[in-house]
């Protein structure tokens, strides 16, 4: 399947998080807990209205090493960190992004495709990507999956 990607400039976004670390294998593992922590901190703060989940990832210095994941869901405005939930920005500036539409379990391939067409066009990957995951659907072939990718 042919992807693609977009090169864009992007502001930061405000989320609301908790963090975990995980290889990039285990991921599966770690992010219910924390966004469960983070859901719960929303529903009891009604002032802090909620967006879309969002993962983002802070690359290690090698691929294979676990990393630093702040599981959340994006937020208007910036609030009072409570417990582990903490209000985090997004990255900002230029982004290699594709949008991924179907079941999570094949958003590697869109992973891929950016990591391909950075290398394709010379372009390095930064210290950051994060996953925006749309409204809910239990047709897994709608899911929709925006990736984003910092680059250096």
């Amino acid at each position: 399947m042919r992807r693609e990607i977009r090169v864009e400039t992007v502001q930061a976004e405000w989320v609301a998080a908790v963090r975990a670390r995980a290889p990039v294998g285990g991921v599966a593992q770690v992010w219910k807990p924390a966004l469960d922590q983070v859901w719960a901190f929303l529903r009891t703060n009604g002032h802090v209205k909620p967006g879309h989940n969002l993962f983002l990832y802070h690359h290690p210095a090698h691929r294979s090493e676990p990393m630093d994941i702040d599981f959340g869901v994006q937020v208007a405005h910036p609030f009072e960190s409570d417990g582990n939930v903490r209000c985090i920005e997004t990255p900002a500036g230029e982004v290699a992004s594709t949008v991924h539409i179907g079941p999570y379990d094949r958003l590697g391939a869109a992973h891929d495709a950016i990591h391909a067409w950075c290398s394709a066009n010379n372009r390095k990957i930064g210290p950051a990507s994060w996953e925006i995951y749309g409204d809910w659907t239990s047709d897994p072939a709608r899911l929709e999956t925006t990736i984003k990718y910092l680059l250096a």
